[in-house]
């Protein structure tokens, strides 16, 4: 099981999951991403991990989206550090590896290789 609550405060809107980030669950997670993320206005979206107490690989995909779209991440332990780091790792390689695509896109538009 997993439960999602949302806490406000004027500088950002928290998202703290409690359970387990499996399958059927993650679904839940991305309905309440988008629910809170079309109303974020200037504040920063928060998603606390602290009491996560298992997450499946389709669990960490669904967190390397929200990172992917701004979603900052809290948590505490070292198993829970150490998939946020994990997490940051993927993203910034998928970055890199859109840039270089789009670039290569580019340079094929041109005519060059």
């Amino acid at each position: 099981m997993l439960r999602i609550s949302v806490i406000e405060s004027r500088v950002e809107r928290r998202l703290v999951l409690e359970g387990k980030l499996i399958a059927p669950w993650v679904a839940e997670l991305r309905t309440a991403w988008k629910a809170v993320n079309g109303k974020i206005e200037e504040r920063t979206l928060v998603v606390d991990l602290e009491n996560v107490t298992a997450m499946s690989q389709e669990g960490e995909n669904a967190l390397l989206e929200l990172m992917s779209e701004g979603a900052k991440f809290r948590g505490s332990g070292v198993l829970t550090k150490h998939v946020i780091q994990q997490l940051r790792r993927r993203s910034k390689r998928n970055e890199n590896g859109a840039m270089h695509a789009a670039d290569s896109r580019v340079r094929d538009e041109e005519g060059q290789e």
